[in-house]
């Protein structure tokens, strides 16, 4: 029996993927061990959202390879997409496998084998199919998780790719266009899931917000008549419908307890959607609206689509809709061109804006986008000051929107042990995703909901970085 260790770079859908591969070898008669173990075969899941999640690619490569120098090393995902001529030439990758051939991993994987054993090869992409023209690759790559790492919480994922072509991201070139899996599908992993004991859900891809609009372009292709949904003052976004249907034909599984939606596209949160998303009990009062810039013209320059006062309207739709809803986003900082007086339209809007929690990046050049080529390349040090400065917006925010629950009664499922200054306690997540600590006591375990008075921050001196409070 040969052994397989695996692990995983970036998002929610590798994470995702990476439990499927994982499932397949295990299904195939694979031995999974701990990827810092000598191993048979190591499978590295790749990101490339980033200059530092392609280093870190490569780091864990190498890494593999030096563990075990006769293993196969297999490059798995983004990276391996969007660095095709730098996986070739890379002499720690034995073996390539683009996006969309995920599921066909063990057996490209034991092809690959049969060759070596019968001859010694360097041919990385066995003639190049398995790394498909991502561009042109218009079927979803179906595949069904039974089971995941996390006991409480089950990541599904609903679509792939991107066409939104912001100006500083390589994600399209990575994953290619939209295309969204059938519901049918999606509720059936879903059913199976929460007969496997999870309670929570939460749907993510790519771009989420974009469910369903290729169903559109398929059925235009085969001559069906088709009525899309247009709105003008929201620029014509017609995806927000598939999704909020996708989700209501989700909330009537039995047994599921919350549902929890990846990140969102502004465009698509609207009065409607909004009241349509608070009629439905299991839905978590917690969403992350994409921004990355608080200027307009800045928002122009990335081609986000859309204006800030758009932005606003679409947290007040929330927040009408919603008691206190959880809301988080990413801002990109010391994007090219980017002025001290566009920067304090930044900070000012998101001291407006209020948010739970912001993602803060310094903007990272990706070969292959606009952004890339664009005139007024800040330096890392002014992306520094600037980053820095957002962080401790971000931290005041965080604290004041969860000091609204100190004295409430909030629901809670515990998801894990830890023990914090010498005792132990149960942590998991309300609702608005604010991470509880409980003190042990009898009866408590893993996947429970319980309620819980909260009762103080935890000391300065106790804190971690996430921040637990019981």
């Amino acid at each position: 029996m040969k052994n397989a260790a695996l692990h995983n770079l970036g998002c929610k859908v590798n994470s995702y993927e990476l439990d499927i591969m994982q499932q397949m070898l295990v299904e195939k008669g694979y031995k999974i061990v701990p990827f810092d173990e000598v191993a048979d075969i190591y499978i590295v899941n790749t990101c490339t959202v980033t200059n530092i999640a392609d280093r870190k690619s490569r780091q864990m490569l190498h890494r593999a390879k030096l563990k075990n120098p006769d293993a196969v090393v297999v490059a798995v995902g983004c990276y391996v997409q969007t660095g095709k001529e730098n996986v070739k030439q890379d002499e720690s990758i034995d073996l390539a496998i683009g996006n969309n051939r995920k599921k066909d991993l063990v057996e490209i994987l034991e092809a690959f084998l049969d060759e070596r054993e019968s001859a010694v090869t360097q041919d990385k992409t066995l003639g190049d199919t398995t790394i498909l023209d991502i561009d042109n690759t218009y079927e979803y790559e179906e595949m069904t998780l039974q089971k995941t790492a996390e006991h409480t919480r089950a990541y599904i994922k609903i679509q792939d790719g991107c066409n939104q072509f912001c100006s500083y991201c390589a994600i399209p070139l990575a994953r290619g266009r939209v295309r969204s899996r059938r519901a049918e599908d999606i509720i059936r992993e879903i059913e199976g899931m929460v007969a496997a004991g999870y309670r929570e859900i939460v749907l993510t891809g790519i771009h989420i917000s974009s469910y369903g609009i290729d169903f559109e372009t398929e059925a235009w292709k085969q001559g069906k008549s088709v009525e899309v949904h247009r709105n003008a003052e929201r620029r014509d976004y017609s995806g927000e419908s598939k999704l909020i249907d996708l989700v209501e034909r989700i909330h009537d599984i039995a047994g599921l307890e919350r549902i929890r939606l990846g990140s969102l596209e502004p465009r698509i949160v609207t009065r409607e959607a909004a009241q349509r998303l608070a009629a439905l009990p299991k839905i978590c009062p917690h969403f992350h609206l994409s921004l990355q810039s608080g200027c307009d013209e800045v928002l122009k320059r990335m081609n986000r689509h859309y204006t800030t006062k758009e932005y606003y309207e679409s947290v007040t739709y929330l927040r009408e809709a919603f008691d206190h809803p959880a809301i988080t986003t990413d801002v990109i900082v010391g994007f090219p061109g980017e002025t001290e007086e566009e920067f304090a339209l930044t900070k000012a809007f998101l001291e407006k804006t209020d948010f739970y929690e912001m993602h803060i990046f310094k903007y990272s050049k990706r070969t292959g986008t606009r952004a890339a080529v664009m005139p007024g390349q800040l330096t890392e040090a002014v992306k520094g000051v600037r980053s820095n400065e957002l962080l401790a917006l971000e931290k005041e925010q965080s604290k004041a929107f969860r000091s609204f629950y100190l004295g409430k009664t909030v629901e809670v499922l515990l998801e894990e042990q830890k023990e914090i200054a010498g005792e132990r306690y149960w942590l998991g997540h309300t609702p608005a995703y604010v991470r509880v600590a409980v003190k042990e006591r009898e009866g408590l375990c893993s996947n429970l909901l319980v309620k819980v008075k909260i009762g103080a921050f935890l000391t300065e001196e106790i804190m971690t970085d996430e921040n637990h409070i019981f």
